[in-house]
């Protein structure tokens, strides 16, 4: 798989959500999305983030921004994420990693000593027309809210 890229089609998926709803990009048409793929739910960079997405959930829906979470994890496990942290946007579940591979986001990564593979922490800003207008890949979690606010001019 090769990385998308902004002005690029974003590749359009359908899977599910934390209450087994099925969700498409596509369902989305008409507004802009944040797209973002983290690791593993409830882990502590996973929290900071999915909580700096929820803490500022209000003002991006107010421009007209839909969030949305994406991660290999299984629907149980989104629920709980979801309910311990009271997320307030959908959490999709990715098991057979159809989103992650077309948006290439599965990586070999390094921490400290450790090699492993799985899912490279990107976020994706999608336009009212499907178009990507931003593809930031290896992004941080801590502080990133105020890098998609920009990016979205907000």
């Amino acid at each position: 798989m090769a990385r998308v890229e902004a002005g690029q089609q974003a590749p359009d998926f359908t899977i599910t959500d934390q209450d087994g709803k099925k969700v498409s990009l596509s369902d989305y048409r008409g507004q802009r999305v944040v797209l973002y793929f983290y690791p593993k739910a409830a882990t502590p960079g996973c929290t900071i983030q999915a909580c700096d997405f929820r803490d500022n959930l209000a003002s991006l829906q107010a421009a007209g921004v839909q969030v949305l979470g994406v991660s290999p994890d299984p629907e149980a496990d989104l629920v709980a994420f979801r309910e311990s942290e009271s997320l307030n946007f959908p959490l999709l579940s990715d098991i057979d990693r159809s989103a992650i591979d077309a948006y290439d986001v599965w990586a070999t990564q390094t921490f400290g000593e450790r090699e492993f593979t799985g899912v490279l922490r990107s976020t994706f800003i999608i336009d009212a027309d499907g178009k990507l207008e931003h593809a930031l890949y290896g992004v941080k979690a801590q502080g990133h809210i105020d890098e998609v606010r920009t990016l979205l001019g907000l």
